[in-house]
């Protein structure tokens, strides 16, 4: 089942009914939105309506046709595991008319791996499609970017959520534990908290009914940033002292970024209670965010610098 995005996956579903499918695709989005799971219904999708390759059969629309690649331990895409998906794309299809690959985190392709991908996005062979997931495109060559068909994935309306949980809550209590006679799955109160604190990503809410800890931190996570928005730079300095160190800091930081984000959203409403920011301030913290979070993840900037520049911001 798929959660929001509707006329993206609508567009996806009319280009696969016509044939009319582009050999590379970017879905490009905030991490949790659902991406890959719209990736793998497309190859499904398409492997059902273009029909078995000669010779073969798909078997629910899976087939040893579809390579999935991911970053490896150190956190990279290497160029042996790109040189390994060339060589297999260029092998014949075995039960699916479309040799499909999906590159999860696809930014995190190292620059070798990048120049190596390249050569295969400029020359496709035959029947195959790619799909590249990312939150962060820039760190994409450009020369990569323009050669896929761009599909932006968007937060999903809290409604749509509400009525996934509802439908599903039951199942996934059974899945974690014997449920008791009286078990109802989770209550209203706890489907509000999770709908509000997943700030529009369906792949967290769920993570936060599979791992209860996971919303214990969210929640904590955001009690922080509320007391610090509050507090002086003596006290926010101090607080960078520590997170700093924290080896999930850019979770943390995305936190933050759809924190800041849902007021934005909110205070374009009618019915919005002043949360002492204006739109301005906040599109100008959601910039020091996310530049934060590029300079972390992709520099040698000294963290503590970097947080302590955002901190004059909050």
């Amino acid at each position: 089942m798929l959660i929001g995005h509707q006329k993206q996956w609508q567009f996806l579903k009319k280009s696969a009914k016509s044939g009319k499918i582009s050999h590379a695709y970017l879905f490009s989005g905030p991490e949790h939105l659902g991406k890959k799971k719209i990736a793998l219904e497309f190859v499904k999708l398409i492997n059902e309506w273009q029909g078995p390759a000669e010779g073969g059969r798909v078997v629910g629309g899976w087939s040893p046709d579809l390579i999935l690649i991911a970053p490896q331990q150190g956190g990279e895409i290497q160029i042996s595991q790109i040189k390994e998906l060339i060589q297999k794309l260029s092998l014949k299809s075995y039960s699916a008319p479309f040799k499909c690959a999906i590159l999860d985190k696809a930014h995190l392709m190292n620059q070798e791996a990048q120049n190596c991908f390249l050569k295969t996005l400029e020359e496709p062979k035959g029947k195959t499609l790619l799909v590249l997931i990312t939150e962060s495109p820039e760190m994409l060559f450009p020369t990569i970017r323009s050669r896929c068909e761009i599909i932006k994935f968007f937060p999903v309306k809290a409604a749509e959520i509400e009525n996934y949980l509802e439908t599903q809550a039951k199942r996934w209590v059974k899945m974690k534990a014997k449920p008791s006679s009286t078990d109802q799955g989770i209550s209203r109160k706890e489907s509000a908290q999770i709908i509000k604190l997943s700030m529009g990503r369906p792949g967290l809410a769920i993570d936060f009914i599979s791992d209860p800890q996971k919303l214990e931190n969210q929640k904590r996570i955001i009690k922080e940033l509320i007391e610090i928005s509050k507090s002086d730079l003596s006290f926010r300095f101090q607080y960078v002292r520590d997170l700093s160190k924290n080896p999930n800091l850019k979770e943390i930081l995305e936190v933050w970024l759809f924190y800041f984000r849902s007021i934005l959203l909110g205070s374009l409403t009618p019915k919005f209670k002043s949360s002492g920011y204006t739109p301005p301030r906040l599109k100008n913290i959601l910039k020091k965010i996310q530049s934060t979070i590029f300079l972390i993840s992709n520099t040698n900037i000294n963290s503590r610098l970097a947080l302590e520049i955002l901190m004059l911001e909050l």
